[in-house]
């Protein structure tokens, strides 16, 4: 649905998890042993993958100015149980935020939403991760427009579609 870009560096990630969810066909690709396997999950951590998608789609709908889509967890709350540490490469002295478990075994999948959310706050790109506006929609997609105030994921789908009610209603 999303004709834009994908949002650069670890949001990324968060995007794509985001749109693992087509509520338009109401098609979820953690129901699939290969839509897991894209975020490393085994089969029982669906569930809390899609908690974790759930309360991520609200924070970007929050970015955009639209109200949560359903009671949701508290993003917060979800990323508090997420395990990070900081890493410093000793060449360029450079500091950064990982999954406490890099190196030793897979991380989970809210450490690494963690640790790309606060990269990206660094850079200044999280509040630009947002929802698109169209309730049978909520696809995540990255704002470049230079105000920030894009609204849907695909002007020529679902703005095309916002626009063609507003001209009908008048």
């Amino acid at each position: 649905m999303n004709d834009r870009a994908p949002a650069p560096g670890g949001l990324a990630l968060v995007q794509a998890l985001v749109n693992t969810l087509d509520l338009e066909l109401g098609a979820d690709s953690l129901d699939t042993a290969e839509g897991l396997a894209r975020f490393g999950l085994a089969a029982g951590e669906a569930e809390g993958a899609r908690e974790l998608r759930e309360s991520l789609r609200a924070v970007c709908l929050a970015h955009a100015g639209h109200p949560a889509h359903r009671e949701v967890t508290p993003l917060g709350e979800l990323l508090a149980r997420a395990p990070l540490c900081v890493t410093v490469d000793e060449e360029g002295g450079g500091a950064r935020l990982v999954p406490a478990t890099a190196g030793t075994s897979p991380a989970p999948l809210a450490s690494r939403i963690a640790a790309a959310i606060a990269e990206s706050l660094v850079e200044g790109g999280w509040p630009r991760l947002k929802a698109c506006e169209a309730p049978t929609c909520h696809w995540a997609y990255y704002d470049r427009s230079p105000a920030g105030r894009g609204r849907w994921c695909s002007m020529s789908v679902c703005g095309a579609r916002a626009k063609m009610r507003r001209y009908r209603a008048k």
